[in-house]
């Protein structure tokens, strides 16, 4: 268990080490106005933090850095809200004010703007695409042969594909056939489509359209859906600018992770909707090492549910992501389940 002094030191540590980058000194900690021992008093617990693993020494000076341990307890024990600036929150809000109608115009602008407002890289995990739900269907024709099949879902998203038209397939047919989309699939997930395209659908385009069998394979092909969800990217090269990444092998390997899908979606913590912080080797990952991830969930009605990812130095400054991610995450929230429920 620390004492009181050492919990002192080494937050001002922790917090003057985030803000430099530079090793932490005795002489430095006792010239903050609210320590009140001396710089040998200091030495010496920062010699007994060091033995505990909470710091660490570097080779160039004779000052300490905090160490992974360090970090934890920081994050764990001594991590305090911090207030946001009000032109911070007034650039949020100004998101969330904006007309727009899909979701992914919504978050993708917010991963741009939290890369901005934090100078680290930031992931935004969209919610599954195949649990949307229909809203409409428009077919809108380009030629005699060729058409884009718009799909509206209950939260904004707008699917539009290129399909192509039977040979003698006329405006009619168009227009019965969005009739019979709409009334048959409407309500429906994205991901149950093509099932109840065959099932629910396919006799009745048959019915009404000569070339209903001939429609029905373009419209089958149109409707596949992936099952993964999407992922937007911001300030991917941000980490260039940190000190501790001027090492050009460390950026590439950080930059071939974040080419890879299966391993960007490992570093969030879906299953729940707490924020959480991994530091370092809790990573799981060699590409990760030397960095921190805060992770948060949004969610979109009852649902559905999408992630924040904001990727930094483990010298980031904890306090301001965690409320930054948080404020992202609850206007998110709030926006995306407002919006599904006007759908409704």
């Amino acid at each position: 268990m620390l004492t009181n002094r050492q919990l002192q030191i080494l937050q001002v540590i922790v917090d003057d080490f985030v803000s430099s980058a530079q090793p932490v000194g005795s002489r430095q900690i006792s010239k903050k106005d609210w320590i009140n021992f001396s710089p040998a008093t200091i030495r010496n617990e920062m010699a007994d933090l060091e033995e505990l693993g909470f710091l660490e020494k570097t080779h160039t000076s004779s000052g300490r850095v905090p160490s992974e341990k360090g970090y934890r307890f920081y994050v764990d024990h001594l991590l305090q809200p911090k207030t946001m600036p009000i032109k911070d929150i007034g650039l949020i809000q100004s998101l969330f004010k904006s007309q727009m109608i899909e979701i992914e115009q919504l978050i993708r602008e917010s991963a741009n703007i939290l890369s901005d407002l934090t100078s680290y890289t930031t992931i935004l995990l969209g919610p599954n695409v195949g649990k949307h739900r229909v809203k409409k269907f428009q077919i809108v024709p380009l030629t005699d042969q060729a058409a884009v099949a718009i799909i509206v879902t209950d939260n904004g998203h707008v699917e539009n594909r290129t399909i192509t038209l039977p040979k003698g397939f006329d405006a009619s047919d168009i227009e019965k056939t969005v009739n019979i989309l709409n009334e048959r699939l409407a309500g429906v997930p994205l991901l149950e489509l093509q099932t109840k395209l065959e099932f629910e659908a396919l006799e009745v385009l048959r019915q009404h359209i000569k070339t209903g069998d001939s429609f029905y394979q373009s419209l089958n092909q149109m409707l596949s859906v992936e099952k993964e969800s999407e992922i937007y990217f911001a300030g991917k090269l941000n980490m260039l600018n940190q000190p501790e990444f001027h090492d050009l092998n460390k950026v590439r390997m950080l930059m071939d992770l974040m080419d890879k899908k299966s391993q960007v979606i490992s570093l969030f913590h879906p299953e729940d909707n707490d924020i959480h912080i991994r530091i370092g080797s809790e990573n799981n990952h060699l590409a990760m090492e030397g960095c921190s991830v805060i992770t948060a969930t949004y969610l979109i009605g009852n649902e559905q549910k999408g992630s924040i990812a904001i990727i930094g130095p483990t010298r980031m400054d904890y306090q301001r992501v965690v409320s930054l991610i948080d404020v992202m995450r609850n206007a998110l929230t709030n926006t995306l389940t407002k919006n599904l429920m006007d759908g409704l």
